[in-house]
């Protein structure tokens, strides 16, 4: 029987992995990460990413298929170590889409825009028929593009940065910027009718990983949480350096609202998918005064250090693990997210 995609393949999960190196990295012979570094000669590098945004519904609490387009994308740009500065935007419209949730769509990426500190240069726009079993679809991809050592020092001198997600060693702090969870539990809420008093977290870090930058504080890796939620993300980026993660289970934040509705579907916060927060793994050495930072930023006030790196073969795990301690002495072994996870999320 001939394979064929399926929902479980947009989780963000294990399906998903298995899409990407089993079709495109082995046509396109690279890492195919969130974004890319390249060289644009002349010593200049900028960073390159592009993204889809299918989420459904389109308008949502705390949020909108506009801003979240933004949002994605420059974040991506971002966990790299860049400055983002252009956006492109595409729209594929449904007949029958109306004007109204268009022109929102489009005010919220601009708003967004401005917030996040790029400009959208170019785009395209196509209408395809709509579906008679379903409501008329907007989607939008969004292509960027960021400057590599953008950011400024508060001496005033360039900052280099080396993040990657091998990059993380023995010793450092595993930093998360905010509660989880919030994007999940609006968008499965709203679609099933519930109410949840939370808002979605979809936002531009870049007031947040400008200050990092600028302060001089060692940066290893970064890593937006979004499709897979948390337990992914320490899964692969573990994986990447070959390092042991071990987070504690009572250090990891979520809200009560996220908690009480977490209880009732019988969801686990650490895969729930989020939109506007990320991993920070820095030299455990920085690790108080880049959580203050994070704090002090816009959208970090809820940060907190969850873990750091072990070598491998430490306390016996493997290379590759990642080690969640809960407040009585046990353990759990993270791994990636498997089966469907929530679709059109982002």
């Amino acid at each position: 029987m001939e394979r064929v995609i399926t929902t479980a393949h947009g989780s963000g999960g294990s399906a998903t992995g298995e899409l990407i190196s089993g079709i495109f990295t082995k046509e396109f012979h690279n890492d195919m990460d969130d974004a890319a570094v390249l060289d644009a000669g002349d010593g200049t590098r900028i960073a390159m990413t592009t993204d889809s945004f299918v989420v459904t519904p389109q308008i949502y609490r705390g949020g909108d298929i506009g801003r979240l387009a933004v949002c994605g994308t420059v974040n991506d740009l971002l966990m790299r170590g860049s400055r983002p500065r252009y956006l492109t935007a595409g729209f594929i419209l449904e007949e029958g889409v109306s004007f109204s949730l268009l022109e929102r769509a489009v005010h919220s990426m601009a708003e967004t825009a401005d917030e996040a500190g790029v400009r959208v240069v170019a785009g395209d726009t196509k209408v395809i028929g709509g579906r008679s079993d379903s409501e008329p679809g907007l989607y939008i991809n969004t292509a960027g593009c960021g400057i590599m050592n953008g950011w400024r020092r508060a001496d005033g001198t360039a900052a280099v940065t080396d993040i990657a997600a091998e990059n993380a060693k023995p010793g450092d702090a595993i930093l998360v910027s905010g509660s989880l969870g919030e994007h999940h539990a609006v968008i499965l809420g709203s679609r099933l009718g519930i109410e949840v008093s939370a808002e979605s977290d979809n936002a531009p870090l870049t007031d947040m990983v400008g200050n990092l930058i600028a302060s001089g504080v060692r940066i290893h890796t970064m890593r937006d949480v979004t499709r897979g939620g948390l337990g992914t993300v320490l899964k692969e980026l573990a994986e990447a350096s070959g390092r042991v993660f071990s987070i504690a289970d009572e250090a990891i934040p979520v809200t009560g609202a996220v908690a009480d509705f977490c209880r009732m579907m019988g969801l686990d916060p650490l895969y729930m998918g989020n939109e506007g927060k990320m991993v920070c793994i820095v030299d455990g050495r920085d690790a108080d005064r880049a959580l203050s930072i994070i704090r002090r930023s816009k959208y970090g006030q809820n940060a907190c250090v969850i873990g750091r790196v072990l070598e491998a073969g430490e306390e016996t795990h493997p290379r590759g693990t990642v080690v969640l301690r809960t407040a009585v002495g046990g353990e759990r072994n993270i791994g990636i997210l498997q089966g469907e996870g929530l679709p059109r999320i982002c």
